[in-house]
């Protein structure tokens, strides 16, 4: 059992005490973590108006459950917040270690001793697909709170870390949701080889609203498959004496610790997040992943690589808004998910979806590679795709005049585009043409607008092609 009551805390560890003498638990067999996070709380709120109250109720949590129920703990450290963000796995690392120093601080100022300060803390981490990484960040955590233990003076058998790992938020997406049944998949087996005492998978459709029963099931059949068959749990550290595996967590373990000494540098967890600091560092840090992810070196299965624009999604009951006012919560889907939108407003309106001529020169075998490229890259923002083929610049103007558009792309090899891509563009423009691109690598051309090429600007060239398009 764990409570996650927000500033509620007090009174919902008291309903959960209460439960436990109503049924008769004895105290010895009570299990279950409280929930209380201050400084979470502080992070996704924003109101630092009575934290230092919540931590004073935290640490009269906290010895109550030393004294008189040794199995339940009265705080979680919730990591969960600074990934939402879109904070990297060595800041989230580092912030998770600040904020458990700070309550270590509390907990040993409200007379704990600093091993039974450190029992009462539960961490919570993000396990994303990216499964590497997930194993590496939860050793990297443990190595690093043994750390902490040890200047701390709490016995090495005490100082084990307990993990709570969530599968991401960031990663799920709202289209092709079915897709996130792989990402939570993967996720979840990270964690498990990572090492976390337990796991939560969120339901696939969990961006779409309140998950269904099918949903639900299957987010938990997930994790039963992964122990009863994959067998997850019956080795210890799977991945330990894997040189990448253990250079990785070296890797991490380095630069969370240095993020976490600058924190402490700057006061600790509540004063860096009071200062701006953490926000500060964690948008630097989504800010370079936006770029990936616009490049789409980053790809999105189902969202910015292989859409399906035809596609029903699931409806759901509207979920509660989710508590906000402090650190922002981001999803890597989310800017094309917002053209795609646009593109089913111009549906609902029209009946017909934002187009783009593809200009196919030549035979297939010259266009056909690169005009599967622009038509993938377009359907990613909601474009649909018109292929015209011809053999020449007239017949291709011509069907572009059929096409419903204002928007052309060339798709040919280099060498034709070098004996006809003037050409046809000079024709498309006579036809009406407001924009030519051409799929392929920047080169002179008068006549060419813009590019769409490997690793090109995605976003930009979807927002300005559907900015054009929604004033014809």
């Amino acid at each position: 059992m764990v409570l996650d009551a927000g500033a509620d805390f007090p009174a919902a560890a008291e309903q959960l005490l209460a439960l436990y003498a109503e049924r008769g638990t004895a105290a010895a067999d009570a299990r279950g973590n409280l929930g209380a996070d201050p400084l979470g709380l502080l992070a996704r709120t924003g109101r630092a108006e009575g934290t230092q109250q919540q931590l004073a109720d935290a640490a009269a949590l906290a010895v109550r459950c030393d004294r008189e129920l040794p199995g339940v703990r009265a705080l979680t450290v919730d990591a969960t917040v600074y990934h939402d963000a879109g904070a990297s796995a060595a800041q989230e690392l580092g912030c998770s270690l600040a904020t458990a120093v700070a309550y270590l601080r509390e907990l040993t100022a409200a007379g704990l001793s600093a091993a039974a300060a450190a029992g009462q803390l539960e961490f919570r981490y993000a396990a994303s697909a990216d499964q590497f990484l997930t194993i590496a960040k939860l050793r990297a955590a443990r190595r690093l709170w043994a750390r902490v233990c040890q200047v701390s003076g709490v016995p090495a058998e005490q100082s084990a870390q307990r993990q709570h790992a969530v599968t991401s938020s960031v990663m799920m997406t709202e289209r092709d949701p079915w897709v996130n049944m792989l990402r939570t998949t993967l996720a979840c087996m990270a964690a498990g080889v990572g090492g976390a005492d337990s796991v939560s998978v969120l339901p696939f459709d969990t961006v779409l609203g309140l998950p269904d029963a099918f949903a639900r099931r299957i987010a938990r059949n997930t994790q039963s498959v992964l122990l009863e068959e994959s067998h997850l749990g019956r080795v210890i550290d799977p991945a330990g004496g894997s040189w990448y595996v253990e250079q990785l967590t070296d890797e991490l373990a380095h630069a969370a610790w240095a993020w976490f000494q600058e924190l402490e540098r700057a006061g600790g967890q509540q004063a860096a997040l009071g200062s701006g600091l953490i926000q500060e560092r964690i948008a630097g840090t989504w800010a370079e992943r936006e770029v990936e992810l616009a490049h789409r070196r980053e790809p999105v299965t189902g969202v910015s690589e292989f859409p399906n624009l035809s596609e029903r999604l699931p409806v759901r009951e509207p979920a509660p808004a989710p508590v906000g006012g402090g650190l922002p919560r981001v999803r890597s889907a989310q800017a094309y998910e917002e053209l795609r939108t646009r593109s089913d407003l111009r549906l609902a309106e029209t009946g017909e979806r934002p187009k783009v001529f593809l200009a196919a020169i030549g035979p297939a075998a010259a266009y056909t590679g690169r005009s599967t490229f622009a038509a993938n890259l377009f359907q990613a923002g909601g474009i649909q795709t018109v292929l015209g083929e011809g053999a020449d610049a007239a017949t291709l103007a011509e069907a572009f005049l059929g096409s419903g558009t204002a928007v052309a792309c060339l798709c040919s090899s280099d060498r034709l585009y070098a004996e006809q891509a003037q050409e046809v563009a000079a024709a498309l423009r006579a036809a009406g043409a407001r924009r030519v691109l051409l799929a392929g690598s920047p080169r002179e051309l008068p006549q060419v607008d813009d590019y769409v090429y490997l690793g090109c600007d995605a976003l930009a060239v979807l927002g300005s092609t559907l900015d054009l398009i929604g004033t014809v």
